[in-house]
C-alpha cells in the first residue's frame, strides 16, 4: 500500500513548492517625447573698441572740381587710403553706438606734398541676432571733416553716411568684420597750394574697410 502512493524516485511531488523567475516587464511606450530644455539666451552689454584699414573713392566730386574756377584743374579729390580708430557702447540687445576718428592719405593729384583727409563720426549699427556667430549689419550716421596738406586744415565740412557689412566672432571677446559704406561730404570752399578757388559743394565717395575689433564686458541683463 505504502509503495503504490509513495512517489516514484526522480518524480516531483505534485505539492512540492516550485520557483520560478520573476518576469521582467517591458518598458512601456507613453508616446510621450522628453523635450531639451535650454536656458535663456545671456545677454551681456559691452564697450567694443578697435580699428579697421580704410579705402575710399571719389565717385563724384561735385562742385569742388567742377566749378567754373576749376574746371581746367586737376581734381584735388581722389582715391584714399587709412585707418579708423573707433569705440562705443554695444547693448544687450542689437543696437550698437559709438565714436570713430579716421585719417587717410588722399590723392590730390600731386597738389599736395601730403593731402591728409580726416573724418570724426558719429556712429550706430544695427545687428539682428540670428544665433550665429556671423551677424549682417546696417549702419548709418553723421560727421565732421578736415582736408589739407599733411595734418594742416585747409578746408572742413559735415558728412553723412549708410551701408551695410557683415561681422564674424572669432571668440566670445574679438570679432573681425567687413562693411561698404557711402558717405555725402558737404565741403567748405577754399583756396588750394596752386591758387586755385575751390568752391563749396557735395562731394561723393564710396568706401570700404576690414574691420578688427575687440569688446569688453561691463554687465548682464
Amino acid at each position: 500500500m505504502l509503495a503504490a502512493t509513495s512517489p516514484a524516485y526522480g518524480q516531483a511531488s505534485d505539492d512540492a513548492p516550485t520557483t520560478e523567475a520573476p518576469a521582467t516587464e517591458a518598458p512601456k511606450d507613453t508616446g510621450v517625447k522628453r523635450e531639451v530644455v535650454r536656458p535663456p539666451p545671456l545677454h551681456v552689454e559691452y564697450v567694443q573698441y578697435g580699428i579697421a584699414i580704410v579705402f575710399e573713392n571719389d565717385i563724384n566730386p561735385g562742385a569742388v572740381c567742377s566749378s567754373p574756377g576749376s574746371a581746367n584743374a586737376p581734381c584735388i579729390l581722389g582715391g584714399a587710403g587709412g585707418l579708423a580708430i573707433r569705440g562705443g557702447y554695444r547693448s544687450a540687445g542689437p543696437w550698437y553706438i559709438g565714436g570713430a576718428y579716421q585719417f587717410a592719405k588722399m590723392d590730390s593729384s600731386n597738389l599736395y606734398r601730403l593731402g591728409i583727409f580726416q573724418q570724426l563720426r558719429l556712429e550706430m549699427r544695427y545687428l539682428p541676432d540670428l544665433g550665429t556667430r556671423t551677424a549682417p549689419y546696417g549702419s548709418w550716421g553723421i560727421g565732421a571733416l578736415a582736408y589739407g596738406n599733411e595734418w594742416g586744415v585747409e578746408t572742413g565740412g559735415g558728412l553723412l553716411f549708410g551701408g551695410l557689412g557683415v561681422e564674424v566672432e572669432i571668440s566670445r571677446t574679438a570679432l573681425i568684420g567687413f562693411g561698404a559704406v557711402y558717405r555725402a561730404m558737404l565741403m567748405a570752399g577754399w583756396t588750394d597750394t596752386a591758387g586755385t578757388i575751390r568752391e563749396t559743394g557735395v562731394a561723393q565717395f564710396w568706401g570700404a574697410e576690414f574691420q578688427f575689433e575687440l569688446r569688453s564686458e561691463i554687465g548682464r541683463k
